[in-house]
């Protein structure tokens, strides 16, 4: 690892599809995208699942918004998803690994991370998002959507 990554290893208890659905799908990225506090509207989610698409984000809170804008380099259902966004360089790779018994690792590589996403507190909102999506997930496997 190096001083511009990150990693980030989530187990998270749903079979791999449909983790793969809510990181993929704008409708359940709503839910959780971003830090606690912040809120990502559908209407701000573009998801162009395809290498060479657009993947762009809108999350809004309290202290303003915040624009993500990026380009999918790799996907591969239900296994890998890879970003990356030109405006700060950063490449994003996502594993997903069927763990069996409706178990699901998620690997989250960011390489040539801003400075600013290293600091601990955007880390610790990196992780409330990753919180955020192992609650949906849990509302998911109960069946009482939305």
């Amino acid at each position: 690892m190096t001083d511009d990554e990150l990693v980030y290893r989530r187990v998270f208890a749903a079979p791999r599809e449909l983790v793969w659905r809510c990181l993929t799908e704008p409708e359940e990225l709503a839910h959780f995208w971003g830090p606690r506090g912040m809120v990502t509207p559908i209407e701000g989610i573009v998801v162009e699942l395809w290498p060479g698409g657009r993947f762009e984000t809108l999350m809004t809170g309290e202290h303003g918004s915040y624009r993500m804008v990026a380009t999918f380099t790799e996907v591969l259902a239900p296994e890998l998803l890879a970003w990356v966004e030109p405006a700060s360089g950063m490449h994003t790779t996502s594993t997903l690994t069927d763990l069996g018994e409706g178990g699901t690792e998620v690997v989250i590589i960011q390489r040539h991370v801003p400075e600013a996403a290293l600091r601990p507190e955007a880390r610790a909102g990196f992780l409330s998002s990753l919180d955020k999506l192992d609650e949906r997930l849990a509302h998911l496997l109960q069946g009482d959507n939305p």
